[in-house]
C-alpha cells in the first residue's frame, strides 16, 4: 500500500510541468521571434532601396543628356545611402535606361552582407539582391 500511494503522490504532482512545456514551444517561439526580425529588417531594407531609387530618378531627370543623367542619379544614391543606418553604400548599383520619353532607374542591393540575413539557416529567406526601380517621364505631358 506505502508503494502504490507514492506512486499516485507522484502520478499527481505537478512540479515542473511548465518547464516541460517550455521545453516544447520554447525553441519554436524564438525561431518565430527571430523570423519576426529578420523579415522585418528586410522589408525595412526593401522600403529604404525603394526610396532611394524613387530620389535617384527625381535627381536623374534634371540630366541634359544620359551620361549627365546616369552620373546625378549615381550621386543621389550615394549621398541618400548615408541617410539610411544599416546600408552599406558599396552594395548599391543603380542602373539608368531611356526609352522614348520615360527614364528608368533600377537600383540593386545586396543585403547578403547584413545582419538580417545572419540567421538565413535558421529562418527561410527571401533572395538578399534586393532590386527596385522608379521611372519618370521625360518632358511635358
Amino acid at each position: 500500500m506505502r508503494k502504490s500511494s507514492r506512486r499516485n503522490s507522484f502520478r499527481n504532482d505537478e512540479r515542473g510541468v511548465a518547464a516541460i512545456e517550455f521545453a516544447f514551444v520554447g525553441p519554436i517561439l524564438i525561431i518565430l521571434m527571430f523570423a519576426i526580425v529578420c523579415y522585418g529588417g528586410y522589408f525595412w531594407i526593401a522600403h529604404a532601396v525603394q526610396q532611394l531609387a524613387n530620389d535617384s530618378a527625381r535627381a536623374a531627370i534634371s540630366g541634359l543628356d544620359d551620361a549627365e543623367r546616369r552620373a546625378l542619379a549615381q550621386t543621389s544614391l550615394s549621398s541618400g545611402m548615408v541617410e539610411y543606418a544599416y546600408l552599406n553604400p558599396s552594395s548599391a548599383a543603380v542602373s539608368v535606361e531611356r526609352s522614348n520619353q520615360q527614364l528608368s532607374i533600377r537600383v540593386v542591393y545586396d543585403a547578403s552582407e547584413s545582419g538580417f540575413w545572419g540567421m538565413a539557416k535558421l529562418v527561410p529567406m527571401p533572395s538578399p539582391q534586393i532590386e527596385r526601380s522608379a521611372a519618370v517621364r521625360l518632358g511635358g505631358y
